[in-house]
Parts: structure tokens; C-alpha cells; sequence
């Protein structure tokens, strides 16, 4: 059987076998998340000590900062709950039962997934795991042969790929938002607004670029049915999610099953976000922060769910898949506080003056956000600590501030197609592993890297440099 294996897979294109080396190596090879953070930490420690930083301000700055992160952590699970309340509701389950329906052969439901994880995460990254994770699960049983390993990568390149060049962008939000933004900032930069950030015609350009590029890599590297490792392959059975309810036999369960609260509670808090879009001084997209996203999720799952009982389900099946994020999240505070703590922000602000030039800058801003979010996987509080050097910097060059942040929201998501911090939830749901998906994030980042670096540059000699809005 091995030697047959063998012939099969020699008989696959360039691409494909390709892909399949790394996703047997990564397999074999990948550690868990938490080794990742913890990993981080010992780096940045000895990049503090290099930078000759005292061995105790790096460990005493580290510490405080364990829990500095809770408020975000827990918007985080909430985006997470949030995306699959909604994912999960009768209504968007038939249209994802519906898809799975489309694709016929295993690329073509690859390729599916990859599309529609990208174009999801430009409204929201935690629906996109969600949703994708769950239409994967549907296509596992309907697509015989499909690989269950490059389905559940496809289903990852919403995160790796767009989803901070779209509205659940972190940093193109605080940037537009002055009342979220540090005072000290806002004093480098001024107010930024989504027209010059996510709404310029060379970020949607980009996104284009990159969401085309990745479904052609996905549909390319996918394997035969003879060489691909299905879902029965890993022991997993498909489980749909149930839409009924069990019968009532309490008098006390009545309001569990009526949606009368439902009803009312959703309509105070939709009554609430129309104020908020409506006196927002910004404009309606400034109110667009991940406070007033999540609740939005929050009230359409109340809504679409209908009745607290099976809204309440949903809300616990999906807690399992947030256990990476609360543990690791304060591990990645350490890392947090002992660069922002200590000298070695003002090092990398001085680093970024000294080394750069006008032409130069985007490529740097680029490399230096990438590498960075390998150690902090996480666009919004990455973004505070390297906001304040990035940005003075590209005052000084005569770069346009906008698309230095989107210059930072392209390249940010690179790591992430490698780094499993992200892909805790989508792996609870899909039952897998990181080190079963992380090969084909290998491969569609060796070739992410070059374009989305080329485009970065390319695109910052089209933008004029506008002084700060303040």
C-alpha cells in the first residue's frame, strides 16, 4: 500500500506534491500554540538584553503586564462567540448547507472555502473562522476525496490573508477613531479616516490582488481524492448542528423557550446602535469599533436564534473553541510589556529613522511588522506598540499615514498564516490540530510574502503625502 501511495502521489502536479511535503512535515514538526508564546517571550527577553536592557525591568515590566490584556482578550472571545452565534442560526446554517451543495469535485470545494473565508473575514475575521469552519464540515461529508488538511488551511485565509484590509481592521478603526485613540498619538498622527485607510482604491486593489492569488494557490495545491487525508482519515464524523429543541417539561422553562425576552432585549439593543451610528461626531464608520461590532453579532444571534434556549446552546458549544485565546493571550501581555516597558521602543524608534528612506520606508514598515507579529499575533495591541515609531517616522519621510497603515494591516496577517494563535477557534471546530493545517499556510505565504511586499511599495509612490488631521 505504501509503494502505491508513493506512485499516486509522483503522479500529482509540481504544486501539489509540493504542498503535500509540507503539510507531512508540518505534521510532524509543528508545536502546539502555547510553545509560540512562550517561546516569544524568551526572544524578547534576550533582544532586551542585547539592547542592553536589565535583565529585572524586562522581567518586572513582563509580569505587570500579565493581565493588561483582559479588557482585549475578552473582546476577543467575544468576537469568537459572536461570529459563531450567527454562523450557527437556522437561517445563515441552510445558506452554508446550501454552498456545500455547489463544488463537485475536492478543488473546487477547496477553492470555495478559500473564497468565501476571505470574503467573510472583510466584514468580520470571527465570523469568518466560524463560518468557514462549518462549511468545511459540511463539504467533508458531501465532497468524497476532499483533504481535509488543505480544506481547513482554505479555511484559515481570511485571517492570513485580507481581513485586516477590511471593517474589522483594528488598526484602521483606532486610527479613525479619536475618543479610542492615546492622546500621545494622536498628537503624531491626527486623525485618520477609513476614506484614507481601508476606502483608498489601493488597499482594494490590494485585497483583490491577494484574495485571487489565494484561491489559485488553494484550487493549484489541492490533492487527488487518491493522496488526500479525509476527515474519516482523523477519526471525525460529521456532526450537523440541530435547529430543534428539545420539549419543555417545566412550567419554570417557558421563557426559555419564548422569545418574547428575546424580542425586547434585541430591540433596546438595536434602539442603542442606531444612536451610536447616528451621533457618532466622526461619522457613522467611526462608531464601526470592536465594542459596536460585537454587540451588533451579539443582537443578530439573539434575533436569528429566536429563543434564549437555543441561542444559549450556541453560545456553549462554541466556548471550547476560545480556550487558546484566554490562556495565551496574557502570555502575549508579557511580551507587550517588556517592549513598550522598557527601552526597547525608543531603540526600534531610532532603529526606524536611522536605516530608512522615503523609498525605503514601506518595504521596512512591512518586513518589521511581519516579523513582529510572529511574537504578538494580534493587529490591535500590535499596532499601539509599534503606532507612536512607525508613524513619527513616516511624518519625517513624507509618507502618506494611511497607507503606512495599511501597509502595516497587509503585512501583519502574513504571519498569521503560520502562526496558530489565530487558528485556535477554526481548530476547535474542525477537531484538528495547527501542525495538520500549517503546511499549506507555509506555502501560500512563500508566495504572499514577495506580492504583498511589492505592493506595498509599489503603491506608496501613487499616494501623496497629506499632513496630519488634527
Amino acid at each position: 500500500m505504501p509503494v502505491v501511495k508513493e506512485q499516486s502521489a509522483k503522479s500529482e502536479s509540481a504544486m501539489v506534491r509540493f504542498g503535500l511535503g509540507l503539510a507531512n512535515w508540518s505534521e510532524k514538526w509543528f508545536p502546539d500554540p502555547l510553545v509560540f508564546a512562550l517561546l516569544g517571550i524568551v526572544v524578547v527577553f534576550l533582544v532586551g538584553l542585547a539592547l542592553h536592557q536589565k535583565p529585572a525591568q524586562l522581567a518586572i515590566q513582563g509580569g505587570k503586564s500579565f493581565w493588561s490584556l483582559v479588557p482585549f482578550t475578552m473582546q476577543m472571545v467575544m468576537i469568537i462567540i459572536g461570529g459563531y452565534v450567527v454562523a450557527s442560526t437556522p437561517l445563515v446554517y441552510r445558506a452554508i448547507r446550501a454552498l456545500a451543495g455547489i463544488p463537485k469535485s475536492p478543488r473546487s470545494a477547496v477553492a470555495m472555502v478559500a473564497l468565501f473565508s476571505m470574503l467573510t473575514s472583510l466584514i468580520s475575521w470571527g465570523l469568518s473562522l466560524v463560518f468557514s469552519g462549518l462549511f468545511v464540515r459540511e463539504l467533508a461529508h458531501r465532497v468524497k476525496g476532499m483533504d481535509y488538511r488543505a480544506a481547513g488551511a482554505a479555511a484559515y485565509l481570511g485571517l492570513g490573508a485580507v481581513w485586516a484590509m477590511g471593517l474589522s481592521s483594528s488598526a484602521a478603526m483606532l486610527m479613525a477613531t479619536k475618543s479610542t485613540m492615546p492622546p500621545s498619538l494622536f498628537n503624531i498622527s491626527g486623525l485618520i479616516p477609513l476614506t484614507q485607510t481601508l476606502f483608498l482604491w489601493q488597499s482594494i486593489a490590494t485585497a483583490f490582488i491577494l484574495i485571487v492569488l489565494s484561491v489559485l494557490i488553494a484550487y493549484l495545491s489541492t490533492p487527488s481524492a487518491e493522496n488526500a487525508k479525509t476527515a474519516e482519515s482523523y477519526g471525525i464524523h460529521y456532526e450537523p448542528i440541530q435547529s430543534t429543541l428539545e420539549p419543555k417539561h417545566k412550567p419554570g422553562e417557558w421563557l426559555e423557550y419564548s422569545p418574547l425576552l428575546t424580542i425586547l432585549v434585541a430591540a433596546l439593543l438595536l434602539w442603542y446602535l442606531v444612536d451610536v451610528f447616528r451621533t457618532s461626531p466622526q461619522g457613522a464608520l467611526a462608531a464601526l469599533d470592536l465594542n459596536t461590532y460585537n454587540l451588533m453579532f451579539i443582537t443578530a444571534g439573539l434575533l436569528l436564534h429566536w429563543r434564549p434556549k437555543r441561542f444559549l446552546r450556541a453560545v456553549a458549544e462554541c466556548i471550547p473553541a476560545t480556550g487558546g485565546v484566554l490562556i495565551q493571550f496574557p502570555f502575549y501581555a508579557v511580551i507587550f510589556g517588556m517592549i513598550v516597558g522598557t527601552g526597547i521602543s525608543d531603540a526600534l524608534a531610532k532603529l526606524f529613522a536611522a536605516v530608512s528612506t522615503h523609498n525605503s520606508y514601506p518595504l521596512l514598515v512591512a518586513t518589521y511588522s511581519a516579523v513582529l507579529g510572529i511574537f504578538i499575533p494580534s493587529g490591535g495591541s500590535k499596532w499601539v506598540i509599534e503606532a507612536p515609531y512607525v508613524l513619527q517616522a513616516a511624518n519625517l519621510h513624507r509618507v502618506h499615514l494611511g497607507w503606512v497603515v495599511q501597509i502595516y494591516n497587509a503585512s501583519e496577517a502574513l504571519p498569521n498564516l503560520v502562526n496558530p494563535f489565530w487558528m485556535l477557534p477554526l481548530l476547535g471546530i474542525l477537531k484538528l490540530k495547527a501542525r495538520d493545517i500549517v503546511g499549506y499556510g507555509v506555502l501560500q505565504l512563500m508566495v504572499h510574502i514577495p506580492v504583498v511586499f511589492f505592493l506595498c511599495w509599489l503603491f506608496a509612490h501613487y499616494i501623496p503625502y497629506v499632513p496630519p488631521m488634527k
